[in-house]
C-alpha cells in the first residue's frame, strides 16, 4: 500500500529557549532557580548592560550591586554635606548647646544613611527586594516596639527635651517627687534615655525623660531674673507702715536685689492670721540660681529682723491662750 508523500516541517523554536551569547544562557535563567530570592534586578541599568557586553558572568547582579553602592554613597555623602550644616545652623539659630546637638546631629546622619541606601537599592533595580526588606523591617520594628515600649518612650521624650528645650544643663529644676528620692537639682547630663541631676547633697540622681515630660517640671533658672517672696509676720499691735517701709527700705539696700522692677510689699492671703500679720516682701534677683537664691534670702531676712528688733516690731510666734476657772471639792472620808 502506498504511503502518500507527506510533507515536512520544522517548528521554529521558543523566542524564551534563544541563547544569550554573552553568558550562554537563557534570558529567563535569572528566574528559573526554584523558589531562592532573586538578586538579578529588575532592570538592568547601564553597569549591568556594559558587563554584560564584556561577558561577564553575572552582569546582571554585579551591575546592580556596584549601582547600589555607587549611588548609596553618592547620596549619603551628598546629605551629610548638605542636610546636616543646615540643622546645625536650625539648632544654633534655636539656641542648643553642643551637647545636645550631637545626639539629634547622630539621628539625623542615620536617617540620611537609611535614604541613602532605599535610593541605591531603588536605582540598582532592587525596588522588589527593598519592599520585602521594609515589610520585614516594620514587622520587627513593630515587635521590637511592644518589647521595649518603655525605652522608646524615653527616646521620644529625649528628643522632645532637646527639641522644646524645658531645661538646658546647668539648671536648677524641680520635679514631682517620688517615693523618698529627691525631687530637685542642678542638670548635669541630657541624653536620649535619661537626665543626670546633681542634688545638693551632692548625688546624682537618674531620672527618665519620659518622668520629666509627663509631669510637670519647675525651672526657677529659666529666665534671666527671678522674683523672690518671702512673708513676714508682725503683731496685731504693730505699725504695719513702719513695717513695710522697712521691708522695702532693706531690699533697696541689699546689693543683689534689683531697683527695676521694684521691692514692694503687699499684704498676705490670709493676713489676719491666729497670731499675726502677715506682710509679703517681693524682691527680683537677676541671673537666678539656688546658691544666689538662698543667700540673697537669707541676708535679706537677717536685715529685716534686725530692723525690727530695733523699731520694736514684734514677729510673734504661735501661742494659745487658756482661760477659765478650775473648781476643788473635799470629798467625805468613808467610814466617819
Amino acid at each position: 500500500m502506498a504511503v502518500p508523500n507527506a510533507s515536512t516541517t520544522t517548528a521554529p523554536l521558543p523566542t524564551n529557549a534563544q541563547t544569550d551569547p554573552a553568558n550562554g544562557t537563557g534570558n529567563d535563567s535569572g528566574n528559573d532557580s526554584g523558589s531562592g530570592i532573586d538578586l538579578n534586578p529588575e532592570e538592568v541599568g547601564p553597569v549591568g548592560e556594559s558587563l554584560r557586553d564584556l561577558g561577564v558572568p553575572y552582569a546582571e547582579a554585579v551591575g546592580g550591586v556596584v549601582t547600589l553602592v555607587v549611588v548609596a554613597a553618592v547620596v549619603y555623602l551628598l546629605g551629610r554635606a548638605v542636610l546636616v550644616p543646615l540643622a546645625r545652623r536650625g539648632l544654633d539659630a534655636r539656641g542648643v548647646e553642643g551637647d545636645a546637638q550631637r545626639p539629634l546631629l547622630r539621628i539625623l546622619r542615620l536617617a540620611v544613611g537609611f535614604l541613602a541606601f532605599a535610593v541605591g537599592f531603588a536605582v540598582g533595580g532592587y525596588g522588589s527586594l527593598l519592599a520585602s526588606f521594609t515589610t520585614v523591617g516594620a514587622a520587627a520594628t513593630l515587635a521590637v516596639g511592644f518589647a521595649l515600649r518603655d525605652l522608646l518612650a524615653n527616646f521620644v521624650a529625649g528628643v522632645f527635651i532637646f527639641v522644646d528645650r524645658p531645661f538646658r544643663v546647668g539648671h536648677w529644676i524641680k520635679w514631682p517627687a517620688s517615693g523618698d528620692l529627691p525631687n530637685e537639682g542642678i542638670v548635669t547630663d541630657i541624653s536620649l534615655r535619661v537626665t543626670r541631676i546633681r542634688t545638693f547633697n551632692n548625688e546624682i540622681i537618674t531620672v527618665p525623660n519620659s518622668k520629666l515630660t509627663q509631669n510637670e517640671v519647675l525651672n526657677p533658672t529659666a529666665r534671666d531674673k527671678l522674683r523672690i517672696s518671702f512673708t513676714f509676720g508682725i503683731g496685731y499691735e504693730d505699725d504695719i507702715e513702719r513695717a513695710s517701709d522697712i521691708i522695702v527700705e532693706e531690699a533697696i539696700a541689699h546689693p543683689d536685689i534689683l531697683e527695676h522692677p521694684a521691692p514692694a510689699v503687699q499684704l498676705s492671703e490670709n493676713p489676719l492670721a491666729d497670731s499675726y500679720v502677715g506682710l509679703v516682701a517681693l524682691f527680683w534677683i537677676s541671673n537666678p540660681n539656688r546658691r544666689d537664691y538662698l543667700t540673697v534670702q537669707s541676708e535679706y531676712v537677717r536685715a529685716v529682723k534686725e530692723r525690727f528688733d530695733e523699731a520694736g516690731i514684734d514677729i510673734p510666734y504661735p501661742q494659745v491662750d487658756l482661760s477659765g476657772s478650775v473648781a476643788t471639792r473635799r470629798l467625805p472620808d468613808e467610814g466617819v
